[in-house]
């Protein structure tokens, strides 16, 4: 799933094309990923937008007079592209938004199943639904880190990814910040001192900002990650063989060396995890 420095990135790079003309055609969108009708699609039509703006790994488009916001989560398979007049776009993608001049916003969606969103709403309704998301991790701070461990008691990796407690972490950049951190995946927040806070503070903001850079740059995950999808692979700062533990929906990566003082972490499956 694209996280904070992939939508970060994108915002980037979609706030000026899309306010540049009017919006000529809204739709159409597959039943799957359309989520609202009330305002129906067509009410964009002849509006322009005043830009792109990001919460958490939602990206959301409001309209230049202040009256819809169009909201998109693009989930694991999502992916958002401007597609200019002189290009070729996807036949059939699952959104699309069509410009005065012929550039095309349009949202396609790799595999069978269709989990990414589009809501068109008016801003009241778009920050409802937004009002679970906890604050940005990006520049989150270690006063703030600590004030949110005083009050969880959850293992690192499962905390960092829990958009309502801090908001933009998923599982790969989760992986990336606690490695930097020296930090277990299991380790408890409750049992995370200040030192440690601080390093997990400041590890959130580099690692953040290096994703960030590098996909701005157009790098794939292969020289992205350094830890994320490394099974075996040499740490980067030890050598040691990069592990790994597999659940239902994720997988965490991580370094024996620098992480766990050396311990193999097991996963629920094989019903020997270790503490």
């Amino acid at each position: 799933m694209p996280e904070l420095p992939e939508m970060e990135a994108w915002r980037r790079a979609l706030d000026a094309p899309v306010s540049a003309f009017p919006i000529e055609k809204a739709g159409p969108a597959h039943i799957a990923t359309l989520k609202t009708i009330d305002p129906p699609l067509a009410a964009l039509e002849g509006r322009r937008l005043a830009g792109a703006e990001r919460r958490a790994k939602r990206l959301l488009f409001p309209t230049e007079d202040g009256e819809l916001v169009l909201l998109v989560h693009l989930m694991t398979a999502g992916r958002l592209r401007y597609v200019t007049a002189s290009e070729k776009g996807p036949k059939t993608p699952a959104f699309r938004l069509r410009f005065q001049g012929g550039a095309e916003l349009v949202l396609t969606e790799a595999g069978k199943k269709k989990r990414a969103g589009v809501w068109l709403l008016t801003p009241e309704a778009a920050a409802a639904e937004l009002a679970h998301l906890g604050p940005e991790a990006l520049g989150l701070g270690a006063e703030q880190l600590g004030e949110i461990f005083s009050t969880e008691s959850r293992r690192l990796h499962s905390l960092l990814r829990d958009q309502r407690v801090i908001a933009g972490i998923g599982r790969a950049w989760a992986n990336e910040i606690l490695h930097v951190a020296q930090l277990s995946p299991y380790a408890l927040s409750r049992d995370v001192g200040p030192r440690e806070v601080e390093r997990l503070a400041t590890a959130i903001d580099s690692e953040l900002e290096r994703g960030l850079e590098l996909r701005e740059r157009g790098a794939n995950d292969k020289r992205t990650y350094r830890i994320h999808n490394k099974l075996g692979e040499p740490c980067h700062v030890c050598g040691t063989p990069i592990a790994r533990v597999d659940f239902e929906e994720h997988t965490i990566y991580y370094c024996p060396d620098c992480q766990t003082g050396g311990r193999v972490l097991k996963d629920r499956r094989l019903s020997r995890l270790l503490r």
